[in-house]
């Protein structure tokens, strides 16, 4: 009988350094920053810290010839795509924001005036990262902007339902992923191409 109390006391025990250890993979502020459940995530903000997130411009840099950097302006500038019903779907599956019309230049037109420094047209071996100011990265081979349907349906909003787009001025979006909400970078701060090592 002893034995069996024994083993069910290490079992209950066990049960609960299985919870904690789990609630500390969740991040939890309480007060101005709400939790986060992953490091990769965007953090929810209050409004007052999302304004100091906001970035005016955002840097394409890295292996290209040509730098930029680009503001909404220069962007209206650029070859304007309207994207209709644009549905941002979150890991678990629910939709997160639903937006009517949104407007944008695609990443393969900005990247293609910032020029790849490439040797050769069998030099592709490319990787280009969208950072926002909160730390967030999305990722995207050169394959995947060049040579793939995501080229077509990858975008930098400015706009969306004939408003300035709410979390910082600028966005990235891949509209043909099956969730879209990993690969949203919202508070975008740079674009960056690097080479394959």
């Amino acid at each position: 009988m002893k034995t069996k109390n024994y083993i069910f006391v290490l079992f209950i025990a066990f049960i609960c350094s299985m919870c904690n250890s789990s609630k500390k993979e969740d991040k939890t502020i309480i007060g101005k920053s709400v939790m986060t459940e992953k490091e990769s995530e965007h953090t929810i903000l209050t409004p007052a810290d999302s304004l100091k997130l906001v970035n005016h411009q955002i840097e394409v840099k890295g292996e290209v010839e040509f730098p930029l950097q680009l503001s909404v302006d220069s962007l209206r500038r650029m070859k304007v795509a309207t994207i209709s019903n644009l549905k941002i779907t979150g890991q678990s599956g629910e939709i997160k924001k639903d937006d009517k019309t949104s407007k944008g230049v695609l990443l393969k037109d900005i990247l293609e005036k910032a020029k790849i420094i490439q040797n050769g047209h069998k030099d592709r071996n490319f990787y280009i990262v969208a950072k926002a100011s909160d730390g967030y990265m999305a990722t995207f081979s050169w394959a995947e902007i060049f040579n793939n349907p995501t080229g077509e349906n990858t975008y930098v909003l400015f706009e969306e339902n004939g408003k300035p787009v709410k979390n910082g001025e600028m966005i990235l979006i891949c509209k043909n992923d099956i969730k879209t909400g990993p690969r949203h970078v919202y508070w975008l701060k740079s674009i960056e191409v690097y080479k394959v090592k």
